[in-house]
């Protein structure tokens, strides 16, 4: 398959042309694995969409879920303020965008203007597999990467975003193989504060995970959140199991020469 000619036919339909989306970087992705944001700004323009990455910081969902809702506004407030005015904000990551357009309305009931541009934050902010199968309708990617992979559906992407076809979609587009696990559903674990909180418990949900990712038979291990490849990624490695972790973004986008993650980079 000639990928470029298949690319430059993505780019010439544009579906996200005129399009100025706003992009969520994470903190993980910032701090342990950028190249899933450049992965993300890639797969953007190619769509033609405009990417600008506004001053950011968290999302604020680690003091949402220890119950400090005083320090989760606040962040609140710093993401609604440096994110308004764009078309869409994208995020690679189910947890964060589950955060901005699930829960940032709750943390102002008692404020109605800041409660309805919350609202219009929310409305507009997708995890970034659904943005681009669900809101710009891409079917082709423009490119080929066969291979055999395994999918984990991280639980804030699942359950508050409905996001598991997308990704499968979006990899069959590329001629990706996936070996389903018999419980792609179920949390690897991680949980954010979860993990620290309950680390034996823990430790028995991604154990269990490590396992029936190594008995799929593919050879990587795909999600769409960092947090959870990270988990994933630490206890495969325990366990002895040759198995690649990535973040799909950096397959759909073809940014896969460099070491998956957990292993040590070359030089």
């Amino acid at each position: 398959m000639d990928t470029k000619a298949a690319a430059s036919r993505v780019a010439q339909t544009q579906p996200g042309k005129h399009k100025r989306v706003a992009l969520f970087v994470t903190c993980l992705v910032d701090m342990f694995r950028p190249s899933v944001g450049f992965a993300t700004a890639k797969l953007l323009e190619e769509a033609g969409c405009t990417v600008e990455v506004p001053s950011q910081s968290c999302c604020g969902q680690p003091a949402y879920n220890a119950g400090d809702r005083a320090d989760a506004r606040a962040i609140a407030l710093q993401v609604i303020e440096a994110f308004t005015g764009y078309d869409y904000v994208v995020a690679p990551s189910g947890s964060c965008a589950g955060m901005i357009s699930h829960h940032y309305p709750a943390l102002f009931d008692d404020e109605p203007d800041l409660r309805a541009k919350a609202f219009a934050l929310a409305e507009k902010t997708f995890e970034l597999t659904a943005f681009l199968h669900d809101v710009l309708g891409i079917r082709d990617l423009g490119r080929s990467m066969p291979g055999d992979v395994t999918y984990h559906d991280s639980c804030s992407g699942l359950r508050e975003l409905g996001v598991k076809a997308q990704p499968r979609a979006l990899l069959q587009s590329i001629g990706a193989k996936i070996h389903e696990m018999p419980n792609a559903e179920t949390c690897c674990g991680f949980g954010g504060t979860f993990c620290v909180k309950y680390p034996d418990i823990s430790n028995a949900m991604v154990s269990d995970k490590s396992k029936e990712v190594a008995a799929s038979g593919a050879g990587v291990l795909l999600a769409g959140d960092l947090g959870c490849l990270l988990n994933m990624a630490g206890k495969i490695s325990r366990d002895g199991y040759n198995v690649k972790v990535r973040h799909v973004a950096e397959v759909l986008a073809g940014m896969t020469d460099r070491p998956a993650i957990g292993e040590a980079e070359e030089g």
